[in-house]
């Protein structure tokens, strides 16, 4: 179980992973040695899964993101992890959430642009095994995007 100060420290790393564990340590109020250990043991129990670094889409060419909504021939357990496997290969797609409904997949899809969009649905998406659809919806504006989690504070 999570007491405060570990709430805190996730809270804390969430927002600024490059903090340096002194920093968190005084934020905290613990002195460096016993917050690294909590760190690390928040790290092995797979609350903190990594660290990584924020990057913008459009300046590193991306300025097109599209939302992929794929309907499957068969929804048998080989089916749906061979389809998971296929779209892992696939670096422009950046999620892939597994749904119950009519859709059993959304994607979401970075692109250079319009036409290497098209090229990756028709060469990469439509064409794989057991494929029945695929619905996709271009963003026009992103109003909100938030990495992670809320932590709870109390």
């Amino acid at each position: 179980m999570l007491d405060r100060i570990d709430r805190q420290i996730l809270s804390f790393l969430q927002a600024d992973g490059r903090m340096t564990n002194v920093e968190l340590a005084d934020r905290v109020g613990l002195t460096a040695p016993p917050c690294l250990r909590r760190v690390r043991a928040l790290e092995e129990a797979g609350a903190i899964r990594g660290y990584h670094a924020d990057l913008d889409a459009t300046r590193l060419g991306f300025p097109i993101t599209v939302f992929a909504m794929v309907s499957l021939r068969s929804q048998a357990e080989a089916d749906l992890t061979a389809f998971e496997n296929h779209v892992a290969a696939i670096p422009e797609v950046r999620e892939c959430h597994m749904l119950n409904g009519e859709i059993d997949f959304i994607l979401k899809i970075v692109a250079a642009d319009l036409k290497s969009f098209q090229e990756l649905l028709t060469t990469q998406l439509t064409p794989a095994p057991n494929v029945a659809s695929v619905k996709t919806s271009l963003t026009i504006r992103t109003a909100k995007s938030v990495s992670g989690v809320p932590v709870p504070q109390e």
